[in-house]
């Protein structure tokens, strides 16, 4: 028989709080997975499109393009406050991963305000025709998944404030910043789709 070899990982930290970490990969694997979702939606939007002559149809209110093009400001702006508190949390700064997630939160609902008074300005819902249906389909996955993300940064920085933390908290913390800078970056293009596409490819108004 041959003998069994053996791999010495004492060497190794538990958790290793960087681009390394196997749960940064596991996150990184499920924007993926999420994104592809989002960019079939795109696609399925441009398929209606192309099969009908006016889009969206006569009548349609289409989103307040003022109101989504400020949203755009905190939103991005909020990133800044994930990156802090991901390098704090490389540092182990309590004081800086609390700032860093306050920030990114404070920010963040600023964006979800200014989304909910764009979107109760919409005249259409899902079930109203085809338009509707993959316009709030764009709408609700996405502020499902930035409710989510934001719900886990408060539990964090709920831990983090308590002072009740380790290395397993630190990483998450560090991981939350990866979802949420796709969550930022996967708005632009969906932003531009629902609502400069029907103003450009034409439509009811």
């Amino acid at each position: 028989m041959t003998p069994a070899s053996a791999l010495d990982v004492g060497r190794l930290r538990p958790y290793e709080i960087s681009n390394r970490a196997p749960l940064w990969w596991g996150q990184v694997i499920l924007c993926a997975i999420e994104g592809s979702m989002f960019c079939i939606l795109i696609a399925i939007y441009f398929y209606l499109r192309l099969r009908v002559d006016v889009w969206p149809p006569r009548g349609a209110r289409l989103p307040d393009a003022a109101i989504a093009s400020w949203a755009l400001a905190p939103l991005i702006l909020s990133m800044a406050g994930s990156y802090m508190a991901s390098e704090a949390a490389k540092k182990d700064s309590r004081g800086g991963m609390i700032f860093g997630l306050a920030a990114n939160l404070l920010l963040a609902g600023v964006f979800l305000v200014l989304r909910y008074l764009d979107w109760r300005g919409l005249n259409f819902n899902w079930a109203s025709d085809a338009h509707g249906t993959v316009v709030w389909t764009i709408l609700f996955l996405h502020t499902f998944d930035v409710v989510a993300d934001l719900l886990m940064t408060l539990v964090l920085m709920i831990i983090i404030a308590s002072g009740r933390y380790g290395p397993k908290q630190r990483l998450g913390v560090h991981v939350d910043s990866v979802v949420w800078y796709f969550l930022v970056a996967i708005w632009l293009p969906l932003y531009a789709v629902i609502v400069w596409a029907p103003r450009i490819l034409g439509g009811g108004q």
